[in-house]
C-alpha cells in the first residue's frame, strides 16, 4: 500500500470518473486504474461499483475511504511540521476569500505575491463566510480571508485592513447635495443592499440600524455592479466597500460620498483553524496583503462595524 495509491483512489471516490481522476492527479487513466486495482488486491476487497455511473463506492470501500483521507491528510501535516521548523514558504496552499472582497483584493497583491514566493502554490476560491468557516474546520482550507469577528471559538482572526462603506448617491437622490454623509441620513431612507448569504449586507443593516431594504421589487443579485446600476437609474442608493470604489468610472466617482468621521468600516481578517500548521505562509501572505493595503487605504479615525 502506496500513499500514491491512496491518493489515487481518493481522486476516484471524488471525481466519480477513472478519467477524470486522472486528468486531477496528473497521470494516464492506465496508470491511475492499475495502482487503484493493486490496492484493492492488496485488501481483498473492491473499492469501487464499476458498473455505476458515476462510479460508485462499495459499502466497505466508504469505511477504507474515511481511513486512506485520514492517512493522506496526516502524511501531508508531517511535510507541513518540517517546512514550519525550517521556517520555509512552500508548497500547497488553499484560501478561500469572500465574494465582496475577492474582486478587488486579489489583483492588488496576487500578482506580487507569486513572483516573490514561487514556491508556494496558491489555489484559492471563492466563497461564503460560511462555506469558509465549514472548509476550515473539515480541512479542505489552510486560511480564509473574510469580515470579522466571527466569535467562533476553533478559529484565530488576524486582522489585515479596516475598509470603509462610502454611500453611493446618483444626482437626482436627495443626498447627493449633501457632502458627507452621517449614520442619521441612511437610516432614513431605503437603501439597496446585496441578497441574503453576503456578508456585506448584514454590516449595511447593523450600520444603518434598520432593516428598510427597498419593497418595491425582490432583488436576489449579489453584484455591487448591479446596485450601482439600479441606483443609476433612479431606484435609490447604495453603500460600497472602500475598495470597490476604486474601480469606478469617473462618472461614478462623482456619486460618491464619504461618511463623517469616525468613518464606518468593516474588519477583514484572515482566518485559520488553532491546529494549522502552515503558519509560515499565513505569515507572509498576511505581510504580503498588509503592505498593499497600507498604500491603498488611507483612514485613521474609523468606527468598526459588525454583523453580529
Amino acid at each position: 500500500m502506496t500513499l500514491t495509491q491512496l491518493e489515487y483512489t481518493l481522486a476516484v471516490a471524488e471525481e466519480g470518473n477513472f478519467t477524470q481522476a486522472a486528468e486531477k492527479c496528473f497521470v494516464t487513466q492506465p496508470t491511475l486504474s492499475m495502482q487503484v486495482q493493486k490496492l484493492e488486491e492488496e485488501l481483498g476487497v473492491k473499492l469501487f461499483n464499476r458498473n455505476t455511473k458515476p462510479i460508485a463506492l462499495t459499502p466497505i470501500g466508504k469505511k477504507i475511504l474515511i481511513q486512506a483521507k485520514t492517512i493522506v491528510e496526516e502524511a501531508k501535516r508531517m511535510d507541513d511540521i518540517v517546512s514550519m521548523e525550517k521556517g520555509e514558504v512552500k508548497g500547497d496552499f488553499n484560501l478561500g476569500i469572500i465574494p465582496t472582497v475577492m474582486p478587488t483584493l486579489l489583483p492588488l497583491f496576487l500578482n506580487n505575491f507569486i513572483k516573490k514566493y514561487p514556491k508556494v502554490k496558491l489555489n484559492i476560491e471563492e466563497l461564503t463566510t460560511e462555506a469558509i468557516v465549514e472548509k476550515l474546520t473539515q480541512g479542505k482550507l489552510d486560511a480564509g480571508i473574510a469580515a470579522t469577528p466571527l466569535d467562533n471559538p476553533r478559529l484565530i482572526e488576524k486582522p489585515l485592513y479596516y475598509e470603509p462603506f462610502v454611500g453611493y448617491t446618483p444626482k437626482s437622490h436627495p443626498l447627493a447635495k449633501l457632502e458627507k454623509l452621517t449614520l442619521e441620513d441612511v437610516e432614513k431612507i431605503d437603501v439597496l443592499v446585496l441578497e441574503d448569504g453576503h456578508c456585506f449586507r448584514d454590516h449595511v443593516l447593523k450600520l444603518c440600524q434598520t432593516t428598510r431594504i427597498s419593497k418595491s421589487f425582490d432583488l436576489k443579485s449579489g453584484s455591487f455592479e448591479t446596485l450601482i446600476h439600479l441606483a443609476n437609474e433612479g431606484m435609490g442608493m447604495t453603500l460600497l466597500p472602500y475598495l470597490q470604489t476604486q474601480n469606478l468610472s469617473n462618472d461614478n466617482k462623482e456619486n460618491l460620498r464619504h461618511f463623517e468621521s469616525p468613518e464606518p468600516a468593516r474588519e477583514i481578517s484572515i482566518i485559520f483553524t488553532k491546529s494549522q500548521l502552515k503558519l509560515p505562509v499565513i505569515e507572509v501572505l498576511s505581510e504580503s496583503i498588509e503592505g498593499i493595503i497600507r498604500g491603498a487605504i488611507k483612514f485613521d479615525n474609523i468606527r468598526l462595524i459588525t454583523p453580529n
